[in-house]
């Protein structure tokens, strides 16, 4: 269920990333809400596409390698600091409780689940880590052991 997650929070992170990117007037007027954020400005659409851009390609390696969860964590921490951003607008005023809802589920949500996907999960039943976590301690291992040879 995380892997699908991941490949799906990543791919769409991505796309919209690579979208504000290459088209950022087409990219402004298209997402709802974003014209009530201010003046148009593609410098900054674009800073941000960039960052959401290596955070979907973060959540999509880790969709891949378990190993990768340094990245997601990256990617999670990103989504976790835009959305707190967003509610910041909303608490100083700058922003409608009308606006926040739209941002219910491509701002708050996409950021609940990044971080959901990339906590490493403790398996209670058996006292340990998933098996995905629990693969890599022994190549970690390995690694460690030639370097230090």
């Amino acid at each position: 269920m995380r892997t699908k997650l991941a490949w799906l929070l990543g791919l769409v992170s991505a796309a919209n990333g690579a979208f504000m990117l290459t088209l950022p007037v087409v990219w402004y007027p298209l997402i709802p809400g974003v014209l009530e954020t201010g003046p148009f400005n593609a410098h900054f659409i674009r800073d941000i596409g960039a960052a959401f851009l290596v955070s979907g390609a973060a959540l999509v390696w880790f969709a891949n390698d378990s190993r990768a969860r340094p990245a997601a964590l990256a990617a999670a921490a990103f989504l976790t600091l835009h959305a707190l951003v967003h509610v910041h607008d909303v608490l100083a005023a700058r922003e409608s409780l009308y606006h926040a809802a739209l941002d219910i589920p491509g701002v708050y949500l996409f950021a609940a689940l990044a971080c959901w996907i990339a906590w490493p999960q403790a398996d209670l039943a058996k006292g340990g880590l998933h098996s995905d976590q629990m693969a890599v301690a022994p190549a970690d291992r390995r690694v460690r052991k030639g370097l230090l040879l």
